[in-house]
């Protein structure tokens, strides 16, 4: 091998190091972005795929590069007398071995002097035999020159050589050092991990950005009450209002919408009786000519309701009341508000005038 003094080696660029990088940015970038688009459309087996193809790529690595490794390994090294020209500890100073960098020039027999750098753990009480211009023992790989390592205790033969020895350095900087690769490797690499990662969105790109289309908006942009959180039933002698799941008529202006819409249009002074509970209100009209007691449900107070319903709760002596019911009529000739609730221990019930206050309270017994 020919050395070259005082320039490190060109970049190494090989058809196998461009499909190692082909094939290493396609699997990273591919199972990235499968294990993120799994997360995102809830997809346990894309998530599997993620995950586990980094891992088999790995285990498959590993066994095409065991033939290589067993053909390094059957080369014996070579050993050569090395002169220290620089060294410093690097880190390791906890324990008992300490990662100490070496700047060696390497006196081989057969080819010419040559100098490089290299890393190596000695142990804190061999430190000391180690100085700057002192000669010791290396051995390397015929075929990795970079590849050197201090024999801590060479044979008899090479440590009276080391001892009686005298190197010339090498000028420096090292000029023997592992191969690098060029950067049309990593710009593959870099490639192939985008075009992967792109590949797999728009694989599954239904599932990501599709939006479900088959609920449109109303003309208006407003949803519609009857249609979308309530259903709504009137006749000329009743009136019905029913919510759906998750809402209630305690809501905050939901009661006095829905008894809106009942008597939208109509004679509103007709109303004989109004009866809200949870999710279900109903208003009884009186029919056309009659002359009974009847009210204007616009003048009931609505907004006492809730406050009402909260007090009959806890002040008449029910423990955990399940249901409630609210009825207000005008027999007596004037507006009469009555609140019941029922539990596990009985019922009770207060009633209240057309202000929304209490005149009146039942406890359970």
């Amino acid at each position: 091998m020919t050395i070259t003094k005082g320039a490190p080696p060109p970049p190494r660029t090989t058809p196998v190091a461009l499909a190692r990088g082909l094939l290493t940015g396609g699997v990273t970038g591919g199972s990235l972005a499968a294990f993120v688009v799994g997360c995102v459309i809830e997809s346990v087996p894309l998530c599997v795929v993620g995950v586990g193809l980094p891992v088999v790529y790995g285990l498959l690595f590993f066994l095409a590069g065991m033939p290589r490794r067993a053909r390094e390994a059957a080369i014996a090294p070579r050993t050569a007398l090395a002169r220290i020209e620089g060294l410093a500890a690097v880190g390791g100073e906890a324990t008992s071995d300490v990662a100490v960098e070496f700047d060696v020039t390497v006196a081989p027999d057969d080819i010419p002097a040559y100098r490089v750098e290299f890393t190596q753990h000695i142990n804190l009480v061999d430190l000391s035999d180690y100085r700057s211009g002192g000669v010791v023992v290396v051995e390397y790989p015929p075929d990795r020159l970079w590849r050197v390592r201090i024999v801590k205790r060479p044979t008899p033969e090479w440590e009276e050589r080391a001892a009686g020895a005298r190197i010339d350095s090498v000028p420096g900087p090292a000029v023997v050092s592992e191969p690098t690769q060029g950067c049309a490797v990593g710009c593959v690499t870099l490639l192939a991990l985008l075009l992967a990662a792109a590949a797999v969105i728009l694989l599954f790109r239904a599932d990501l950005f599709d939006q479900d289309t088959t609920a449109q908006p109303s003309p208006s942009g407003r949803p519609s009450v009857s249609s979308t959180s309530s259903t709504t039933i009137v006749s000329s002698a009743s009136g019905t209002v029913a919510l759906g799941p998750g809402q209630s008529f305690l809501d905050k202006g939901e009661l006095r919408r829905a008894v809106d819409s009942l008597t939208k249009g109509e004679d509103t002074a007709r109303a004989l009786t109004v009866v809200v509970q949870e999710r279900l209100l109903s208003v009884v009209f009186a029919p056309t000519g009659t002359q009974a007691a009847r009210f204007d449900p616009d003048s009931v107070p609505f907004e006492r309701f809730p406050a009402l319903v909260e007090e009959a709760r806890s002040t008449l002596g029910v423990r955990s009341p399940q249901t409630w019911q609210i009825t207000v009529d005008g027999l007596t000739g004037s507006l009469s508000i009555r609140v019941g609730v029922t539990g596990r221990d009985g019922a009770a019930s207060l009633e209240a005038d057309g202000q929304g206050k209490v005149v009146r309270r039942t406890p359970a017994r």
